[in-house]
């Protein structure tokens, strides 16, 4: 994967590109970032780009892999001798000082075919504190034509004396307008699927694609709906009715059997589970988020779910600062029970209750 192809991180990206073209890259470098933003990603672009037998070069002094040599093939496909992955085994808690030592053995050599080694310690902060020591000189003075990379999302857990010989990189959550844009356009999505899935992410791109994009943008109208009902009425009755739609099946097409409607009002249906059930409030916290955007007048475009704002306009008018402040601890306590294997029904019929 070229730097071209990652969603994102325009900044970083020019840095590392610019570093590789004009030979000032940090010798150990840590990538330091929320889950699924693309710090593996970044590693192995930045392998390519150092690897590269025909190089692609920027006119702003940056410098790119092809991206289709037999370097950058065999780098994409994990195959290159010269590109390093570590990681903790299967087996063990933590990366353990046999494999840092094999390491410092290793890069002891000269690279077999490429220009440079490039070492990615993946999830580095699982190094054990031998490990971690045993790598101390290596990073301080890595031999020549070595690059580590250090990918983790918690970089607390690296020594300090590690996080000291390196040069910190942080990855920030991705905008959901970056994430929809790379769905729609280099993986087929729908634009609506598109949305929902990036503001249902989180700002990370793996979790975008990890679970199914129907189930997202059904979670998302669910969770829409349900905030429109609730907010047109106080009447307990028709509450506890709304909640009914936190609990149905996503999957389920047609008409309801008197033996699924049974099950939902026993909370015991396969839309039910606890899974779908979080998927939709984490929908509803994401949708409260941009209520709260509109009801303190900040930019448009601040929204996370900005193909629903004609939707979210008229909502936020009933949604002051103390309402808002209710339904996100609401939200967010329900999603708490849940963990706690609370029933679904319970949580559901509570929360609609306290919108």
């Amino acid at each position: 994967m070229s730097f071209r192809e990652i969603v994102g991180h325009r900044r970083l990206k020019r840095l590392l590109a610019r570093a590789v073209r004009s030979g000032t890259l940090p010798p150990s470098l840590v990538f330091a970032g929320p889950e699924g933003v693309g710090k593996r990603q970044m590693a192995y672009a930045l392998a390519q780009a150092l690897n590269c037998l025909a190089p692609v070069d920027g006119a702003e002094g940056e410098r790119d892999a092809c991206g289709t040599c037999a370097s950058c093939s065999r780098i994409a496909r994990g195959l290159h001798p010269d590109v390093v992955l570590v990681r903790r085994p299967e087996d063990k808690s933590a990366i353990v000082i046999s494999q840092a030592r094999d390491l410092v053995r290793q890069v002891g050599y000269r690279p077999f075919e490429g220009r440079c080694r490039v070492v990615v310690i993946d999830d580095a902060d699982e190094l054990g504190g031998d490990s971690q020591d045993a790598l101390l000189k290596t990073l301080e003075e890595p031999p020549a034509r070595n690059v580590f990379v250090l990918v983790t999302s918690r970089p607390n857990l690296l020594s300090t004396t590690v996080r000291s010989r390196c040069c910190v990189l942080r990855f920030a959550p991705l905008a959901a307008a970056e994430i929809a844009g790379a769905l729609a356009g280099a993986h087929g999505f729908s634009d609506a699927d598109a949305q929902a899935a990036a503001a249902l992410s989180g700002g990370s791109f793996a979790r975008a694609m990890g679970a199914g994009a129907r189930e997202r943008a059904q979670a998302r109208a669910v969770a829409a709906a349900v905030l429109m009902e609730t907010a047109q009425t106080t009447d307990v009755r028709a509450r506890l009715a709304v909640s009914a739609a936190l609990l149905k099946s996503a999957a389920r097409k047609g008409k309801d059997t008197d033996k699924d409607r049974d099950r939902e009002k026993e909370g015991k249906s396969a839309g039910a589970d606890r899974e779908s059930v979080a998927v939709r409030l984490n929908a509803m916290g994401s949708l409260l988020r941009d209520l709260a955007v509109l009801t303190t007048r900040a930019p448009g475009t601040a929204l996370v779910n900005l193909d629903l704002r004609a939707d979210l306009e008229p909502l936020a008018r009933h949604y002051d600062r103390d309402r808002l402040a209710r339904a996100f601890s609401a939200v967010g306590r329900s999603l708490g029970a849940l963990e706690r294997n609370a029933s679904p029904k319970i949580v559901a019929d509570w929360l609609v209750l306290q919108l």
